[in-house]
């Protein structure tokens, strides 16, 4: 080993240096600059007692470890990069593996999560179904061990849309997120993973005759869930959860607090007035707005209505159809159906319906001292 050594230095720029120690650590040089001998020497001794200790810690190790480490550093030098990189990249996996738990497990402990967050029961549902059956398709397989093609695999097998696929990967995204939080994992694989392509298709919606046919053919408990979907634009859960007391007749407002919005934000819708005219049979209402049989009831409305085909989100889809086409106000479309912007307005409802149409459905009122017989004005298309 050669040892460290104090020489001369003379610098005109620099008049008051007069010792240097040339240095090597790991491979990169340096210099060292002293005004005094003695503060040079003690800097040269430092340095050749570390190269010492050095020496001996060195010989202590095996040849076979020497020989690692020299193919080590010599495998990571084209990258710019050394041992010592390498195992501050390896350690948080490792970590992560000592940590890490089943996909099952990550599965309960995220719903806790949820659950203490606030999220609503339909959302923890959703996680509990999907994550659960992603869950059974690992069995024992740990988190920190799941990659981003066993995702893909997973994903691809799964004989459903293209749209419900990337729901499916979407809360994987939110599970994976919740484990790295955790320190069960190091990287998201399913934020990784494909994407499967939605082809964009026109929204189903009720014609102005069916949407006429379906009120006359409602029983009357079911009435109001008909006409405030159609009329109101509420989703289904939300009218599932809809209570009278937040239907404001005074005001001609529906409010849908944040409890029961999908979104968890409060919203006030207005009630169009073909729509207080359907539900002023109901002013004195308590409770529930939709009963609790509405699925089999409206399955004979909708026979008896002769509507063999019900597109998906029909009554909401509608209202935002004819709402566009006739008021023309993608703003105050979007805060009635609880949007944050216009886009997916123009996305999906623009010139759906034409405006002698939109007219019409706007107009749709039930006839003076009839039970569900409908009226028209004399417009026309």
């Amino acid at each position: 080993m050669r040892k460290h050594q104090v020489r001369p230095y003379r610098d005109s720029r620099r008049p008051h240096l007069k010792h240097v120690v040339n240095v090597k650590e790991e491979g990169k040089r340096s210099r060292s600059f002293f005004e005094t001998k003695k503060e040079a020497d003690t800097f040269a001794e430092q340095k050749n007692i570390e190269l010492l200790n050095g020496g001996i810690e060195a010989a202590q190790f095996s040849s076979a470890l020497r020989v690692m480490a020299r193919e080590a550093a010599t495998t990571l030098a084209p990258f710019g990069k050394n041992i010592r990189d390498a195992v501050k990249f390896y350690l948080p996996h490792l970590q992560a593996m000592n940590r890490t738990c089943t996909f099952q497990a990550l599965t309960n402990e995220l719903l806790i999560a949820k659950k203490k967050d606030g999220a609503s029961a339909r959302y923890l549902g959703d996680l509990r179904s999907r994550l659960g059956q992603f869950a059974a398709s690992m069995g024992n397989k740990t988190v920190a061990s799941i990659t981003a093609r066993e995702v893909d695999e997973w994903l691809r097998a799964l004989e459903v849309s293209a749209t419900t696929r990337n729901n499916f990967r979407r809360v994987l995204i939110v599970a994976f997120n919740f484990a790295q939080t955790g320190g069960y994992c190091v990287g998201n694989p399913a934020k990784t993973s494909a994407k499967a392509k939605e082809v964009e298709t026109a929204v189903g919606i009720l014609t102005v005759d069916e949407t006429t046919r379906l009120l006359t053919s409602a029983a009357k408990p079911l009435l109001p869930y008909v006409a405030i979907g159609a009329f109101a634009g509420l989703r289904r859960a939300e009218l599932e959860r809809l209570e009278w007391k937040e239907v404001d007749f005074q005001a001609g407002e529906i409010e849908v607090t944040a409890s029961k919005a999908k979104s968890a934000r409060r919203r006030v819708v207005k009630i169009m007035p073909n729509l207080a005219q359907w539900l002023s049979p109901y002013v004195e209402n308590r409770g529930n707005v939709t009963p609790s049989e509405y699925r089999d009831l409206l399955d004979v409305a909708r026979k008896a209505a002769s509507i063999e085909v019900w597109p998906n989100n029909a009554l909401r889809h509608s209202f935002a159809s004819y709402h566009l086409a006739r008021f023309k106000d993608a703003a105050a479309l979007a805060h009635e159906l609880g949007h944050t912007n216009a886009t997916l307005i123009y996305q999906h409802y623009r010139q759906i319906v034409r405006p002698a149409q939109a007219a019409r459905y706007w107009e749709i009122t039930p006839a003076p001292g009839g039970e569900n017989i409908v009226q028209f004005s004399a417009s026309t298309e």
